[in-house]
């Protein structure tokens, strides 16, 4: 058996006794740095996981792209559950995620959401179902998780928190993201770089929240790890990552 497998293996093994559902398999990133913080090494299917920006706008354009990214390397249609129509939805092929593969649910209130959601979390064959609310309780992230446990589908509650109120409940997320928008790396010319982005692990069932500074995602959805990178603890909130 091969190094990599064992230590694939060792990590499932590991995530199992913490409690951390990869029965469904996982989605690396590829970079040792961050799946090396991720029970398993990878974002869990089969499970749900949280994003956040922050009070900017920018922010939450940033998360949203980082989202995009991830389901774009996830095979299968996308249902995408929001509120109203707010979502500039050509900007996610930017990220590798086309518009063909992306169902949009416009429900009309976090209630309706919520409830959107979890009907298409029991549907396997799903690449993943987003939610964008502003608040959800502590029971419906059970009924979530639960759902995405049992069909496979994974499950992101993106909160626009330039929208959201402050003090959310705990939920039963495995994952739990918080992305802020970054200075690109200087080119030296007169020219745009590559976005940059300060992506923070604030929880992760089973591990302890890191931080990194990233490149924004490719047409194929992969980040990238700058020379630059950021990794600490975000302990409390306001801290920021810095390079």
């Amino acid at each position: 058996m091969s190094t990599v497998r064992v230590l694939e293996d060792l990590r499932a093994r590991i995530a199992s006794i913490e409690g951390v559902a990869v029965r469904h398999g996982l989605l690396p990133f590829g970079h040792e740095e961050m799946d090396g913080q991720l029970p398993g090494g990878g974002i869990a299917n089969g499970a749900l996981h949280e994003f956040a920006g922050s009070q900017d706008l920018a922010d939450d354009a940033s998360a949203t792209i980082f989202l995009a990214g991830i389901l774009a390397r996830l095979d299968g249609p996308v249902i995408w559950c929001l509120a109203w129509r707010d979502l500039f939805a050509p900007a996610l092929s930017q990220a590798g995620l086309h518009p063909d593969r992306v169902i949009y649910v416009e429900a009309g209130s976090d209630t309706q959401v919520l409830l959107a959601m979890e009907e298409a979390l029991r549907h396997p064959g799903i690449a993943g179902v987003v939610g964008e609310v502003t608040k959800y309780s502590t029971t419906a992230s059970k009924r979530l998780q639960l759902a995405a446990e049992a069909s496979g589908v994974t499950a992101f509650v993106f909160r626009r928190a330039s929208r959201a109120e402050q003090g959310a409940e705990g939920t039963a997320a495995v994952t739990r993201w918080r992305v802020r928008a970054a200075p690109s790396a200087p080119l030296g010319i007169p020219s745009v770089g590559r976005p940059r982005w300060e992506v923070a692990l604030e929880r992760v069932r089973g591990g302890n929240p890191r931080a990194w500074l990233v490149e924004g995602c490719d047409a194929q959805g992969r980040i990238a790890l700058p020379a630059a990178l950021v990794h600490g603890p975000v302990a409390q909130e306001g801290q920021h990552a810095a390079a």
